[in-house]
C-alpha cells in the first residue's frame, strides 16, 4: 500500500531533521496507538513519519531500536508487519501523556516556602554533573549559584533526595525548607535560577507556530496534531511550573497552554478518525515477527 506523504507548511525549525525519528515515533505511538490499543502497520508509520520529513531508513532504524529496548513488539499478518506497545511501553507513554496533557493550565496555590539543596560535584566529573543537572532540572529545580538548587515546590524534596542518592552524592549534600529570608528578593532569585526570558521566547514561538494554523482534513490535520504534541512535549522539561506569584504578570506560558489544549481538542477527533483509515485492523492471522524483517 503506497501513499504519497502530504507535507504541511511548517517553519524551517520543524522541517526534516528537527526532531529525531525515535522522538517523533514516540509521539505518534503515544497519540494514536496508546489510546486506541490497536497496533500500527509499518507502512502507516513510514507514511506518517515521511510526512514529518523523516526518511524511511531512519524510521525503520527507530522501530528496530525501540523493539530492542522492549518498548514495542512486531507482529506479522501475511506479508505485512504491525507494531504493538509492550507493557513497559504502555507505562512509559501513559506517564508521559499524563504529564503532557495536564501541563501548564492549572497551578497549585503556594505557601511561600522553598526547598534549598546544596550539593557539589567535582569539576573533573563532568558526566556526573550533567546527570545531576538534567535530573534536577526535570524535577523543576533551578540553580542560582554553583552547587545550589532551589524549588518553590517543597514536595519535590523527596525527588531531589532520590536523585542525589542514586548518583552517590548524598554524603555531604544538604537541604533546607522554609520561607525566603530578608536579604535580596525572590524576584532576583528566580531570575538567577531560571532563564524565564528564554522560556517566554520559546512559548511565543510555539504560539506563533500553531495559534493560526488551520490544517486541511486528512493527512494535514493528523500531521499538525503530531507536531503540536511533539513541540509541547518539550515544555515540561523547560518550564519549572513556578507559582504565579513568582512569574511576570500575564505570564505567556498560561496562554500557550490554552492554545495547546484548544487545538488538541479541536484536532483530536478528525486526526484519530484519519489515523484509523491509515491503520485498519488486520484481516489475516497475526503472528510474532522478526523486527529485522519489518
Amino acid at each position: 500500500m503506497s501513499r504519497a506523504p502530504v507535507q504541511p507548511s511548517y517553519s524551517r525549525r520543524h522541517q526534516a531533521g528537527s526532531g529525531s525519528a525515535r522522538s517523533l515515533l514516540l509521539t505518534v505511538l503515544g497519540e494514536y496507538v496508546l489510546p486506541g490499543g490497536e497496533p500500527a502497520w509499518t507502512s502507516t508509520l513510514l507514511h506518517v513519519l515521511g510526512g514529518l520529513g523523516v526518511e524511511e531508513k531512519s524510521t525503520r532504524q527507530a522501530l528496530a531500536r525501540m523493539a530492542a529496548d522492549g518498548w514495542i513488539v512486531a507482529e506479522r499478518s501475511g506479508r505485512r508487519v504491525r507494531w504493538s506497545l509492550t507493557r513497559p511501553g504502555r507505562v512509559l507513554l501513559t506517564e508521559g501523556a499524563e504529564r503532557i496533557y495536564s501541563f501548564g493550565r492549572d497551578r497549585d496555590s503556594w505557601d511561600g516556602r522553598w526547598v534549598v539543596l546544596v550539593v557539589t560535584v567535582p569539576e573533573s566529573r563532568r558526566e556526573l554533573r550533567h546527570q545531576l543537572r538534567t535530573r534536577l532540572t526535570w524535577a523543576g529545580f533551578g540553580s542560582p549559584a554553583p552547587g545550589v538548587w532551589v524549588s518553590p515546590h517543597t514536595s519535590r524534596e523527596g525527588e531531589a533526595k532520590q536523585v542525589v542518592t542514586e548518583l552517590g552524592l548524598d554524603v555531604g549534600a544538604l537541604s533546607f525548607n522554609g520561607p525566603y529570608g530578608g536579604i535580596g528578593s525572590e524576584r532576583t532569585l528566580v531570575e538567577q535560577a531560571w532563564h524565564l526570558d528564554e522560556l517566554a521566547a520559546d512559548y511565543e514561538g510555539f504560539i506563533q507556530e500553531f495559534a493560526g494554523l488551520r490544517p486541511e482534513p486528512g493527512d494535514a490535520t493528523l500531521l499538525a496534531q503530531i507536531r503540536l504534541v511533539h513541540e509541547w512535549r518539550r515544555f515540561p522539561m523547560l518550564d519549572p511550573q513556578l507559582p504565579l506569584d513568582l512569574l511576570p504578570p500575564g505570564w505567556i506560558g498560561v496562554r500557550a497552554a490554552n492554545v495547546f489544549a484548544d487545538l488538541h481538542h479541536a484536532w483530536h477527533e478528525p486526526a484519530q478518525r484519519h489515523w484509523r483509515t491509515l491503520s485498519p485492523p488486520a484481516t489475516e492471522p497475526v503472528s510474532h515477527a522478526d523486527a529485522r524483517s519489518a
